[in-house]
């Protein structure tokens, strides 16, 4: 159990793709999200839920806060989780990852480097919504979002401009582990539900195991 780190669950999409929300759908009769807070309150003693929808989420009995730049993608998330965690250092993981498992985090978490975020690429991609990030960071995350902000201001659109996270590594810098390279590592771990093809793909895995 990690005292020192707090465990910041982001449920701030709005599910378009999936035609509901996706976070509570049910496999095994449980949520999505359920399976995500269980894992991290097995590993982390403080455990907060970062959302726009704060009614959904109430039977999870965490401490929830909304994101304080409204609809900007994850990097609003990671922001308001960063801003409300009492701790420096902190572990980000998206709603709709289902199949992590504590193995990965705990060598995200163990990894040594004096990087302040500490992420993985797997499946080609970033996995930059599972990770380590320092508190140090939220000063260049409330920079990119009231650039964002401004930028919209001047340009007066009426769609919210979402910051994306890679901007933020992009300026503070990150360790990135290659993740197919390690031993206990799976296909599926870092699969994220955005469609209901997605959803029945993650039951079959689930049912298959």
């Amino acid at each position: 159990m990690y005292n020192d780190i707090t465990g910041i669950i982001l449920s701030g999409g709005k599910s378009s793709r999936m035609g509901e929300n996706k976070s509570l759908m049910k496999i095994d009769g449980v949520t999505v999200i359920e399976r995500v807070v269980n894992l991290m309150l097995s590993l982390f003693s403080k455990v907060i839920l970062i959302t726009n929808s704060p009614n959904d989420y109430k039977f999870l009995k965490l401490p929830i806060y909304k994101d304080i730049y409204p609809y900007r993608g994850p990097l609003a998330g990671i922001h308001s989780g960063l801003y409300h965690s009492t701790t420096n250092i902190n572990f980000i993981i998206s709603c709709d990852i289902p199949l992590m498992i504590d193995e990965m985090i705990k060598y995200i978490i163990e990894f040594n480097t004096d990087k302040p975020i500490n992420i993985c690429k797997a499946d080609g991609f970033i996995q930059q919504l599972v990770g380590l990030y320092s508190k140090s960071v939220l000063p260049a995350a409330e920079k990119l979002l009231l650039e964002s902000t401004e930028e919209e201001s001047r340009h007066k659109k009426q769609t919210k401009r979402k910051c994306k996270v890679l901007s933020l590594i992009d300026v503070v810098g990150a360790e990135i582990i290659d993740a197919e390279k390690l031993q206990f590592y799976k296909e599926d771990i870092f699969f994220n539900m955005n469609k209901p093809e997605d959803y029945y793909r993650v039951l079959k895995i689930i049912s298959s195991n």
